[in-house]
């Protein structure tokens, strides 16, 4: 029965959270309406996802999340960086295939989300097999070097958050 109303628990408990956020006021009636559209979203959309992704391991999505927010701030310094001190001619960006061990649709979302929020780097395509993905970074020596990155820093840790 509770399944039946909330068939996506976390996403309903980060949908009011997020609008309580967006409207910025807690107030009885925006919590109310928080709560519906956190009941009412994940029930309109439950035909839409025929597997459920499952999160194993709380303790590692908390630790995943403070490596990406970690990984953010040093990326933007660097970045900062780069815009500032160095030439456009001295600027070496490289576009790189990552191959892929990740099966999960949501664990290759959050991937590649996480590769395009790190500041320097962006995700631009999956390859139609999943196999890969194609990532732009800004400035680099050793396009092996943040392949290998990517994959033992956030590829690594999702496999054991979805797999």
């Amino acid at each position: 029965m509770i399944a039946r109303i909330f068939p996506h628990p976390l996403l309903s408990v980060v949908l009011a959270v997020v609008w309580l956020a967006l409207v910025n006021k807690v107030t009885p009636g925006n919590v109310l309406l928080g709560a519906i559209l956190g009941v009412l979203v994940p029930l309109v959309t439950a035909p839409y996802w025929p597997r459920r992704a499952r999160i194993g391991h709380p303790v590692k999505v908390a630790e995943y999340i403070l490596i990406v927010l970690w990984d953010i701030v040093v990326a933007n310094v660097q970045v900062a960086a780069i815009i500032l001190f160095k030439r456009n001619r001295n600027i070496r960006s490289h576009w790189i295939a990552v191959p892929l061990e990740l099966t999960s649709p949501e664990a290759i979302t959050v991937l590649a989300g996480t590769i395009t929020m790190t500041p320097g780097t962006v995700s631009a395509m999956l390859s139609a097999d999943s196999g890969s993905i194609l990532v732009h970074c800004l400035d680099t020596d050793d396009p092996e070097a943040v392949r290998d990155q990517i994959k033992t820093r956030y590829e690594r840790r999702l496999k054991e958050i979805f797999q």
